[in-house]
């Protein structure tokens, strides 16, 4: 499935495994870090461009709600990302305009920490929050609704117009970008730390003693290679590299361009089910096997010179006690979610275009 992977190295240890170092060390040096605590350095990671204030969050959040950005005037951005859900629709694959099931069988990731992911789709074409956030309002099987649309509406809405001056200023221009980087504005806040967090930052006692076991067998075991970082996932990986996925076959999707795969977040992953870019397992405990099956076991580094990747290969397997333990240490992972209130939507006028439902 890779062609252009190299695989030049067998090695027998992959991964920092001293016994001198404490757990908390040892998350961190195999690339686990937790959310900051420090309120500016969180500032640094999720607002680097010091666009978020709290006018615009509350319009973002608006915005999100608002299924008048779609063609029908049914679907909002939460339908496939409710947040009262873990962020998520649950359900297999994402279900749309006219109830168009996704043509991929793609399911829906969820919106909670996805600022803190490198890239967003599952084949990761856009870079940012604000870049995708344009996607499924003009997606046909999504929300279907044209940039013209969109904006026509919201220009319709007074509500809306001085609500944008109040966030940008009187010159404001409401055109489709500024109104989908609004929602990605309010995304940009969906931060959910854990007990897993309080651990990494410090805490102790955050965890208890299966959980922090569960934990170090996550990183020995290889887990790391793909699930790290804040995110504990959000960038490209390659995916099946050692046997194909059970469900491979349902949707046809295989990565992007290079056969490079988004790795969805593990943060609140007891809350998201169904699991897989396909959504085909619904039993974290089944997710965990299949992914020993298909990915565990690897340590995967690219090579930016040649575009390629090396990949050295350690044998692993998962008893059902490891399981147990990997277990426990993701229930850590169900993050302390941010308050959010459902808001009174500004009434539609005349001018305001009428649903489309056929």
């Amino acid at each position: 499935m890779f062609k252009s992977i190299l695989i030049p190295i067998i090695s027998t240890s992959i991964l920092f495994a001293s016994s001198n170092l404490s757990l908390i060390e040892k998350a961190k040096k195999n690339g686990l870090l937790p959310i900051p605590q420090d309120t500016k350095e969180l500032s640094k990671l999720i607002d680097p461009n010091k666009v978020i204030t709290p006018e615009r969050v509350e319009l973002g959040k608006k915005l999100y709600f608002e299924p008048r950005l779609s063609k029908s005037s049914l679907i909002s951005c939460n339908w496939c990302h409710n947040l009262g859900l873990g962020g998520v629709d649950g359900v297999p694959k994402a279900i749309g305009h006219l109830w168009s099931g996704n043509p991929r069988h793609l399911n829906s990731p969820t919106v909670y920490n996805a600022v803190f992911a490198k890239r967003q789709f599952w084949d990761g074409r856009s870079p940012s929050l604000e870049d995708q956030a344009m996607g499924p309002i003009q997606a046909g099987v999504e929300m279907a609704a044209s940039k013209e649309l969109v904006v026509k509406r919201i220009n319709s809405i007074p509500e809306y117009i001085e609500e944008f001056k109040q966030a940008y200023g009187k010159n404001v221009k409401i055109d489709f970008k500024k109104i989908a980087s609004t929602i990605a504005i309010f995304e940009r806040v969906l931060i959910t730390p854990s007990r897993y967090d309080d651990f990494l930052n410090g805490k102790e006692n955050a965890l208890n003693k299966t959980e922090k076991e569960g934990l170090e067998l996550f990183i020995d075991k290889g887990c790391v290679t793909c699930h790290k970082g804040i995110a504990l996932g959000g960038d490209m990986q390659p995916f099946e590299l050692k046997e194909k996925y059970k469900y491979r076959a349902t949707g046809g999707f295989n990565g992007d361009k290079n056969k490079m795969v988004k790795v969805p977040t593990l943060r609140n992953i007891t809350e998201t089910a169904p699991y897989f870019h396909n959504g085909m397992i619904w039993n974290l405990r089944d997710a965990i096997k299949e992914m020993s099956k298909v990915q565990v076991g690897f340590k995967v580094e690219k090579d930016k010179k040649q575009d390629k990747f090396d990949i050295e290969i350690q044998q692993i397997k998962l008893t059902e006690s490891d399981i147990d333990k990997i277990m426990a240490f993701f229930n850590s992972l169900e993050g302390r979610k941010p308050k959010i209130e459902y808001p009174q939507l500004p009434k539609s006028t005349l001018k305001t275009p009428k649903p489309e439902t056929e």
